[in-house]
């Protein structure tokens, strides 16, 4: 009689059930954060690791500028690699247009500031982020380029002064850990140009659309856009100054760039 109550019992069935239930919840919450927990932290992870390459790139650009306005002739810097590659690289340059009055004949003349440029990048997961140029500049996977620090360029009392930094070197290192980037100085020039009406310039560069909203930012340099060369990555501004003409001054500073 006993034996017949336990089998027709319905206890030991509810517990199974029960536990059957409980194991489905536990396998479904393993598998939901499996899915979408998992990916979630690495993506943490990778804008964590973008964010430090950002401000090590800040840090970077504000000590390789002390090299271009003579505060010192050489910088190291340490950036950390979390699987990218830090390398120079690139084609970049600027162009520099100027219409100057010639006193000696009484005529406009013009006159051409062109060199190439360079610039120190780091790539990582299609990110890329670089100092070119006295700037920091940034290129995403969704969106155009974009300014992260502004350039050198001054326009102050009626006298604009451009930099333009000419990068050396093909080195680069790849992986994960730290590395050094050495600047070593060059010869810097300046090259004068006074009595300026009209100012032209054409940037060559990855960047070139950020490039393009710096120029033409009225509390900067508030230069007119002229055109987009997007098979050669290249923007033309320009801005005319008379009859209120300006000084330009334009700093050459050349540099030696290795990563190790």
């Amino acid at each position: 009689m006993k034996l017949t109550r336990i089998l027709r019992s319905e206890d030991a069935v509810s517990e199974v059930v029960d536990f059957s239930i409980i194991l489905g919840i536990m396998l479904l919450a393993v598998a939901v954060i499996g899915v979408a927990g998992f990916p979630l932290v690495e993506h943490m992870q990778e804008s964590g690791h973008a964010e430090n390459v950002r401000q090590s790139f800040i840090v970077l650009t504000a000590n390789i500028n002390k090299i271009v306005f003579g505060a010192t002739p050489s910088q190291s810097v340490e950036l950390k690699l979390y699987g990218g590659l830090v390398s120079v690289t690139g084609d970049s340059a600027i162009n520099v247009t100027v219409q100057a009055w010639n006193g000696l004949n009484s005529t406009i003349e013009s006159y051409t500031f062109e060199r190439q440029m360079r610039m120190i990048q780091n790539e990582y997961e299609d990110r890329y982020i670089c100092y070119e140029d006295t700037g920091t500049w940034a290129q995403y996977p969704l969106g155009d380029a974009v300014m992260v620090s502004r350039p050198r360029f001054v326009l102050h009392d009626d006298v604009l002064t451009i930099p333009a930094v000419m990068i050396s070197g093909s080195t680069g290192i790849s992986g994960v850990g730290l590395v050094r980037v050495t600047s070593d100085g060059g010869v810097a020039s300046v090259y004068s140009y006074y009595n300026v009406s009209q100012v032209d310039i054409t940037i060559k560069s990855k960047y070139y659309k950020a490039w393009e909203r710096y120029l033409n930012d009225t509390d900067d340099l508030g230069m007119n856009f002229v055109s987009f060369d997007h098979t050669n990555t290249t923007v033309h501004l320009q801005k005319i100054y008379s009859p209120d003409n300006i000084d330009v001054h334009v700093i050459y500073s050349p540099m030696s760039v290795t990563v190790d």
